[in-house]
C-alpha cells in the first residue's frame, strides 16, 4: 500500500485528480491550493460551481493554515470527533481558493478517519479537496469498483482503501453567532453532536447557492425512478405490471413478484444500515427495474440520515 499511497501523492503534486477513500464514501480529490487542480474536480464530476467542497486535513492542528476564527463550540466538536464524519464550516483565509467555497468567506473542513488517506494526507504539504467520487447527482460511491464504474477512462487512478466504513457522508455544522447550524445529515447523529454542543438548528435544504454540499433537493440519486414510501407492500400493488426492485430496512417483503430484494440490516441495525445503503442501491440501479421502492426507517439516530438520502433520491 505505501507504493499505492506514493504513486497517488505524486500525481496529486502534479495536479491531477486522484479518487481516494474515507470512511464515508470515496473522493475525488486534488491539491486545495491549486485551483486548476480544482477546477478539473468540477468537471470530472459535472458539479455545479455554486456547490462547495470540502477540505480535507491531516490533523487539528492544520486547521489554522485554513481558518480565521475556529469558534469555541467548533473547537469542543473537533477535538471531540476528529478524524471522523464531521465537517465544520468556518471563516477561511485567503489562501482557501474561492473555487472551493463557490465565492463564499467560509470554508468546509474536516479530518477523515481512514488509514490511507491519513498517511497520504501526511506525506503531502497541502489539504486536498474532495467531494464524492461519482458523476454530480448520482449515488455515492463506498467501494473503489463504484468509482473505477464511473470515471476508469477519466482519472489517473483510484486509490483502493477497501469498503468504507461509515456509508454515508459527513455531517456538515456550520456557525452563527458561535452556535452550531447542522447543514447536511450524515454519519454522525443530531443525537451525539448535541451531546457536546448543546441544541442544533437544522437547516439542510438550500437550492441557492447552498451553504455547503448536499443541501440541494435532488441528490444521490440512481437512475431508475426511486419512490420512498411507508408501505411497500401497498406501494408494490399500485404498480403489478411493473418490475420493481426493493430497498427494505430489516425485513423481507413476502411478495414475490419481485425482481430483487436488499436487505440493509437484518439485525435492525442503523450503523450496519448505513454502511450498506449507498451500495445496494447500486445493485439496485444495475438490474434494468421498472421502479425503486424504497422503505422510509423510522425518524431515529442514523435513520433520519437514511431518509435523508432517500428523500433526495426520490425527488424527480
Amino acid at each position: 500500500m505505501k507504493v499505492e499511497i506514493e504513486k497517488a501523492a505524486a500525481l496529486l503534486e502534479e495536479g491531477n485528480v486522484v479518487a481516494i477513500p474515507t470512511e464515508t464514501v470515496y473522493g475525488l480529490a486534488a491539491n486545495a491550493f491549486d485551483e486548476d487542480a480544482v477546477r478539473k474536480i468540477f468537471e470530472i464530476k459535472g458539479r455545479p460551481l455554486f456547490n462547495p467542497l470540502i477540505v480535507h486535513i491531516k490533523s487539528i492542528d492544520f486547521l489554522e493554515h485554513l481558518v480565521n476564527n475556529i469558534p469555541p463550540k467548533a473547537l469542543q466538536l473537533a477535538q471531540h470527533f476528529w478524524p471522523g464524519s464531521l465537517t465544520l464550516i468556518l471563516p477561511k483565509k485567503e489562501i482557501v481558493p474561492n473555487i472551493i467555497t463557490a465565492e463564499k468567506d467560509t470554508v468546509a473542513v474536516r479530518v477523515p478517519n481512514h488509514p490511507v488517506t491519513l498517511a497520504l494526507l501526511d506525506i503531502l504539504d497541502f489539504p486536498l479537496a474532495a467531494p464524492s467520487a461519482n458523476p454530480f447527482g448520482t449515488i455515492s460511491p463506498t467501494e473503489a469498483k463504484h468509482v473505477i464504474d464511473y470515471f476508469k477512462d477519466t482519472i489517473p487512478m483510484v486509490l483502493d482503501g477497501g469498503i468504507c466504513q461509515n456509508g454515508i457522508e459527513s455531517t456538515i455544522v456550520g456557525f452563527e453567532f458561535d452556535e452550531p447550524v447542522l447543514y447536511r445529515l450524515g454519519s454522525i447523529t443530531v443525537e451525539e453532536i448535541e451531546k457536546i454542543v448543546g441544541r442544533l438548528s437544522i437547516k439542510n435544504k438550500k437550492e441557492v447557492a447552498p451553504d455547503a454540499p448536499g443541501m440541494l433537493e435532488r441528490h444521490y440519486a440512481p437512475k431508475t425512478k426511486t419512490f420512498l414510501e411507508t408501505d411497500v407492500n401497498a406501494f408494490i400493488q399500485k404498480h403489478p405490471d411493473k418490475k420493481i426492485g426493493v430497498l427494505l430496512f430489516n425485513q423481507r417483503t413476502e411478495n414475490h413478484d419481485l425482481i430483487h430484494q436488499e436487505i440493509l440490516s437484518e439485525n435492525g441495525n442503523y450503523k450496519e444500515a448505513a454502511l450498506n445503503l449507498y451500495a445496494a442501491m447500486h445493485r439496485l440501479d444495475k438490474l434494468g427495474l421498472d421502479l425503486i421502492v424504497a422503505e422510509r426507517f423510522p425518524d431515529i439516530d442514523l435513520g433520519k440520515s437514511i431518509n435523508d438520502r432517500l428523500e433526495r433520491a426520490t425527488k424527480n
